[in-house]
């Protein structure tokens, strides 16, 4: 689940408004939870890519004249209320509103990656979660077969899609069964593999917009892989090492 503290206390953090005290906590915080961890990693990599994108636009004259004419005249400085404004005093203002649109526009786009990577970690929990209660006894499997034309079957009328299922055995990941399961309010199809002495989760649910169609991460120790294939979207989730999953990936993307 996500780390309580990344809501509450990260971003006061990162904007440096804890007092010694508080950073301090904080940073030994830091050393045992990777939720807030990766949060932190991604606000500095944000805050780096912005401050390095050196963007600049250059207003147009009739944005000024616009400007000049909203404003209350008296809070107009004199020599910008002048008829004969001085070229200074024109690139003055200009500045001020090249700064304006540049605030906005950035503003903007660090929002909706905010937001993008919010709904990104709010999957990756739900995920997790459904993966660890699948390992409790009796949760893992409802058809228990190393058959798919005999797991595939199973979901016929339980769902209202065909999932794709496929053995993988020869390549060391053999199938073991699938059950149903909830993923964010929605009914999804799991799968479950086997990876050396390791278990492995795939939901597949229809795509829908919004869905993550190539996204990755690591979260509690679990690694999970997103992607979306002939209008599905599949995740795979283990404690098995990252690569494995990327191997399983390229073997539903394989014709």
């Amino acid at each position: 689940m996500t780390c309580e503290l990344s809501q509450t206390r990260l971003h006061a953090y990162f904007d440096g408004e804890l007092d010694a005290m508080g950073a301090a906590e904080f940073e030994r915080h830091l050393e045992s939870c990777p939720d807030c961890d990766t949060r932190l990693a991604a606000e500095e990599k944000l805050r780096s890519a912005l401050a390095g994108a050196q963007l600049y636009t250059r207003a147009p004259e009739t944005l000024r004249r616009k400007l000049q004419i909203s404003l209350p005249k008296a809070a107009i400085p004199p020599e910008v209320r002048d008829p004969k404004p001085s070229v200074e005093n024109s690139w003055r203002w200009l500045a001020i509103a090249a700064m304006v649109i540049l605030s906005v526009f950035l503003g903007t786009q660090y929002l909706q990656k905010l937001n993008r990577y919010s709904q990104q970690q709010a999957m990756a929990a739900e995920i997790v979660d459904a993966h660890l209660r699948s390992l409790q006894p009796g949760h893992l499997e409802d058809v228990i077969s190393t058959d798919q034309h005999t797991v595939k079957p199973w979901f016929d009328g339980k769902i209202d899609f065909a999932p794709p299922v496929r053995d993988f055995a020869n390549d060391g990941f053999p199938l073991l069964g699938g059950r149903l399961d909830v993923i964010d309010s929605r009914t999804a199809a799991a799968l479950v593999y086997g990876r050396r002495k390791h278990l492995v989760n795939v939901f597949v649910e229809k795509a829908q917009p919004g869905d993550s169609q190539d996204a990755s991460g690591e979260l509690q120790g679990y690694h999970w892989v997103a992607w979306q294939q002939n209008g599905f979207t599949f995740t795979a989730v283990s404690d098995t090492a990252n690569g494995d999953l990327d191997q399983l990936k390229q073997l539903f993307l394989a014709p």
